[in-house]
C-alpha cells in the first residue's frame, strides 16, 4: 500500500534538529521524499507498524507531529501532481 508520511518537528529547542534528522533518515530509508517533510512509502501492514514504531521512538509527542495518509494499493489514480516530476518511481522498474 502507498502511505504518505508528513512530519513537523519542533526546532525551537536544540534537540529538535537531531530529531528532525533522525525522522528524515528513517523515512528516506523506506521511501521517496516528494517534498521537504513529505514522503511516499510503499509498504505492507507489517512495514507500516515497524515504521510507526521507529518514528515513535524518535519524536517528542508533546512537540512533534507525524501524519500517515493511507492511499491503499490503487494509489496511482489518487495522486495528481504539477510541476517538477518525481525522480524515482517506487513501483516501476529500476535499471542501474
Amino acid at each position: 500500500m502507498m502511505v504518505v508520511v508528513t512530519y513537523d518537528v519542533d526546532l525551537t529547542q536544540p534537540a529538535g534538529a537531531k530529531r528532525l534528522r533522525r525522522v528524515a533518515r528513517i523515512c528516506e530509508g523506506m521511501g521517496v521524499r516528494v517534498q521537504n517533510s513529505v514522503f511516499e512509502i510503499l509498504l505492507d501492514q507489517a512495514g507500516l507498524i515497524r515504521l510507526k514504531q521507529r518514528l515513535q521512538a524518535v519524536i517528542d509527542p508533546a512537540q512533534d507531529s507525524v501524519r500517515f495518509y493511507l492511499l491503499g494499493t490503487n494509489y496511482q489514480r489518487r495522486i495528481d501532481s504539477m510541476g517538477k516530476p518525481q525522480r524515482i518511481q517506487q513501483d516501476g522498474d529500476l535499471i542501474l
